[in-house]
């Protein structure tokens, strides 16, 4: 064969060149030529594929994989970060903010408010609450919308929507083995 071309020579390599390659043109092909047009036909049968969503997407992808450094899902988790992910899944979320109350009292309502006062219980949204007197029983109702408003900002919104405050209980003679009828202890109590 000489120096000039076929036609349909001609028409296969200006194929190649555009990206279209054909098995029996592969064969006419050597060296460099054939794996350039081989990584041509695999990156465009690449992009012709449609992307599938996998759950790992919405988390940074790192090249090569698992390996190397960087954050990975399964990487070993922080405590309270695990915790705070079986909170919201279970639906604890109330149970959680109710239960702050009792453990976090004087961070929600501060140090002086909490060393005379302790809640009690906690129904349907009302929050019990003793006073160690009945002077701070007082001040603590007239500080009542305040200390709604600083529950409602450490805690959480409507896990407390009234206040039940009330002063020290006293001992009761109703009840017990050495009971007296009449009108109590009067004078002698104390």
């Amino acid at each position: 064969m000489s120096r000039r071309r076929c036609a349909a020579c001609a028409s296969r390599s200006a194929g190649v060149r555009s990206g279209v390659s054909e098995s029996s043109d592969n064969s006419e092909k050597s060296g460099p030529e054939l794996a350039r047009a081989a990584v041509e036909a695999a990156l465009a049968k690449q992009r012709a594929k449609p992307r599938r969503k996998s759950a790992l997407d919405s988390q940074p992808r790192r090249r090569g994989g698992y390996t190397g450094p960087g954050a990975d899902p399964r990487d070993p988790q922080l405590f309270g970060t695990v915790l705070d992910r079986l909170v919201k899944q279970r639906g604890w979320s109330r149970p959680t903010a109710e239960a702050r109350i009792f453990g976090e009292w004087e961070r929600v309502v501060g140090a002086d408010i909490a060393a005379h006062s302790r809640p009690l219980k906690l129904e349907d949204g009302e929050l019990t609450i003793e006073a160690e007197s009945t002077a701070w029983a007082t001040q603590l109702r007239m500080l009542a919308a305040r200390l709604l408003a600083g529950i409602a900002r450490e805690i959480g919104h409507n896990v407390v929507k009234r206040l039940h405050i009330h002063g020290p209980s006293t001992p009761s003679w109703d009840r017990g083995p050495r009971r007296i009828r009449g009108r109590g202890p009067r004078d002698t109590y104390g």
